[in-house]
């Protein structure tokens, strides 16, 4: 039997209008990714959207809200991750009322993370297209063309250790 993980290099087969498969709108790709170390998961998607958002805002609480999650569960989030790696990945921006910045090294590894995501998520389709009888699309392809819904935080929490 042929090993279905293998390809040969030939495209895919098209479907018929007989299998049902013709009618089926483009898929869309959606991955979970995550890092972590003997002392757990420290990293992911839902912990990257966290630092964009407070990067956007320069409000943790503000990030927060905008992702759904209270404050207190971004706050753990990110001290749980600061503690993992050793380094401190937001800052007070001035007074006690004058929000949340990212530091050096929380942008790097919001940046970092980012690149490895769009990287794993192109070979992704593209081995997606290659394997499958239908033009499947990227999260954010799917979101120009209107077939995917925004991105939440809580998106990665079924089945995956970052919540």
């Amino acid at each position: 039997m042929k090993d279905p993980n293998v390809s040969s290099g030939e495209p895919a087969a098209q479907p018929s209008s007989q299998s049902g498969l013709a009618d089926v709108r483009p898929p869309v790709v959606r991955l979970r990714l995550w890092l972590e170390t003997g002392d757990g998961m420290f990293f992911g998607s839902g912990r990257g959207m966290l630092l964009e958002a407070v990067a956007r805002t320069g409000s943790l609480k503000k990030a927060a809200e905008s992702l759904g999650m209270s404050y207190r569960a971004a706050w753990g989030k990110m001290r749980r991750t600061e503690k993992v790696l050793g380094v401190q990945l937001i800052e007070q921006a001035g007074s006690r009322k004058g929000g949340h910045r990212l530091t050096p090294a929380g942008r790097l590894l919001m940046e970092k993370f980012g690149q490895w995501f769009d990287a794993v998520e192109n070979s992704a389709v593209e081995k997606a297209r290659e394997i499958f009888p239908w033009a499947c699309l990227s999260f954010a392809e799917a979101r120009r063309a209107g077939f995917a819904p925004a991105p939440r935080e809580d998106d990665e929490s079924e089945g995956d250790p970052e919540s």
